[in-house]
């Protein structure tokens, strides 16, 4: 069986995306399906290419047990359209931006917002806590853990 590769993705990928990454493959770990997944993220723009994650994010999200690894990387639309299953933007500019590069109507089958999924809170975009504070970080934390749960459940009814 193939595995379900999935690639989450905000403007600079150093905040959100590779907290979603860090979150869901914590998630599916937890379930005992992390070889069944292949999970990445990347940025719209490649503003901090080769970057670890924002200082900020990691110590917020090793606080609740979740290590930022990934290094960013800007989304390659020659190849990760081709690559993965599951494309996540975390808002509506990112979502534009990805339509854009997107080649056909496969493409776009792919892309999804990641707030769609959640069900505890009601926000219609995972907000980008680069410029706020503590309380910002937290809640992309928040958000995340609701809506890749709610993610998890919608790729398991599309594979059964």
């Amino acid at each position: 069986m193939s595995k379900t590769k999935v690639l989450f993705v905000c403007l600079g990928n150093i905040c959100r995306s590779p907290s979603a990454e860090a979150v869901f493959k914590e998630l599916v770990n937890q379930k005992g399906e992390a070889k069944e997944f292949e999970i990445d993220s990347a940025g719209t723009h490649a503003y901090h290419e080769g970057e670890q994650a924002d200082r900020r994010m990691q110590t917020h999200a090793l606080k609740r047990g979740y290590d930022l690894t990934s290094i960013s990387r800007p989304f390659d639309p020659f190849s990760d359209w081709d690559n993965f299953d599951y494309i996540i933007a975390m808002d509506e500019s990112n979502m534009s931006n990805l339509k854009a590069m997107a080649r056909n109507e496969s493409d776009l089958k792919k892309l999804f917002k990641m707030t769609n999924f959640a069900s505890r809170f009601k926000y219609d975009h995972v907000p980008d806590p680069y410029y706020g504070g503590s309380e910002g970080f937290e809640l992309v934390l928040d958000i995340l853990e609701d809506a890749g749960e709610g993610f998890y459940n919608y790729i398991k009814k599309q594979h059964k």
